[in-house]
């Protein structure tokens, strides 16, 4: 009897047509995505990284969602893709918050801070620490909506022709330097230019720019600078880290599916982990081949340490009296800095020293 009824429900069901799939089974929508990078192809981690997070969207979305990556100057150059997002000229980029620091200084909050922080720091800032909320709030003034997808670890100073002794040989330099540190520099003399990754190496092979910073040995070999200036400096204290980023127009970001944001950020969160520890597994070995080829290693002298580091808070002070947006970040960024510097100074430093002075 109960097979009968049964039957005959399902009968009834059939006839009034199909039953209707749930909401899990109906198919995502198809999303197309252009993004653009700030970085040519010949730099694999960079570039690399947007081409990952790409990747892993797509697998995580049964390619439904997909994002075309675009080297700088196939659609817009390296220093104009905020713009490009601004305006919906793309969609998304790949990119460093701090070459736009003369839109707003505030912008070197996301990226790098000159003496700031490290990159296990600046994770614990911007995922535990307060510093991905405040530095959202910003971004939303500029139509952006960015995620943590990168970062280089701390830099070398970059490639001079000329040694550097003390505070008086940078006087009227003409050193390529992005973000904060070059408005730093310029307080010391240095005439800072603010140039693209692929457009570097020809400036300083003509001679219109006297020193170059980039990264690291690994994008540094990459690039050709030593075949043109062969003393190489350390360590780049504007950029004790450098967290780059996905920028996501902040209309389209709204516009996706749950799931896709969802995916979207794994997939920057992961690629956060795989751009520093590439760079950490290469630029061991790629810093003995440029020594090989003949470049040679130099310290920044003390006083020039010294006299960056005073200028470098002098100028901070002076942009928070003056910038509301920037003193309310400068603020809470300062006071976790303070707790961080407590804290490795008690524990990761005394390790490390004393690894770092035995032999294996």
């Amino acid at each position: 009897m109960k097979r009968r009824t049964f039957l005959a429900g399902t009968a009834v069901a059939a006839a009034a047509g199909p039953i209707a799939s749930p909401a899990i089974a109906q198919p995502l929508p198809e999303v197309r995505w252009r993004l653009a990078s700030s970085y040519p192809k010949s730099l694999d981690t960079l570039y690399g990284a947007g081409v990952q997070i790409a990747k892993r969207v797509a697998e995580a979305t049964d390619n439904r969602f997909q994002i075309q990556v675009f080297a700088a100057g196939e659609i817009v150059g390296g220093l104009q893709v905020l713009d490009a997002v601004q305006n919906n000229t793309v969609e998304c980029a790949y990119t460093l918050s701090s070459y736009f620091i003369g839109k707003d200084p505030t912008f070197m909050f996301e990226a790098s801070v000159p003496f700031g922080l490290n990159v296990r720091h600046h994770n614990a800032w911007m995922y535990h620490g307060g510093g991905l909320p405040l530095v959202r709030d910003f971004m939303k003034v500029h139509n952006v909506y960015n995620i943590p997808a990168g970062n280089t670890g701390a830099q070398m100073g970059g490639w001079f022709r000329q040694e550097i002794k003390s505070v008086e040989d940078l006087k009227g330099l003409k050193f390529r330097i992005a973000g904060m540190g070059g408005q730093i520099l310029s307080r010391l003399g240095v005439v800072p230019q603010v140039v693209a990754g692929g457009d570097i190496y020809p400036g300083l092979e003509r001679g219109t720019l006297d020193a170059v910073e980039w990264a690291g040995p690994y994008d540094d070999e990459k690039l050709g600078f030593q075949k043109v200036a062969k003393y190489y400096y350390y360590p780049g204290f504007w950029e004790g880290s450098a967290q780059t980023s996905f920028y996501a127009n902040l209309e389209r970001w709204n516009a996706l599916p749950p799931y896709y944001k969802a995916a979207l950020e794994s997939a920057c969160a992961e690629a956060n982990v795989w751009c520093v520890s590439k760079y950490d597994a290469e630029n061991p070995d790629a810093l003995r081949r440029l020594i090989g080829a003949g470049a040679e290693l130099r310290a920044f002298p003390k006083d020039v340490m010294d006299a960056a580091y005073k200028q470098a808070f002098a100028l901070y002070g002076e942009i928070a009296a003056a910038n509301p947006r920037f003193k309310t970040i400068y603020d809470a960024w300062s006071a976790f800095r303070e707790k961080e510097l407590a804290w490795f100074r008690l524990a990761e430093l005394p390790y490390d020293y004393y690894v770092y002075s035995q032999r294996a």
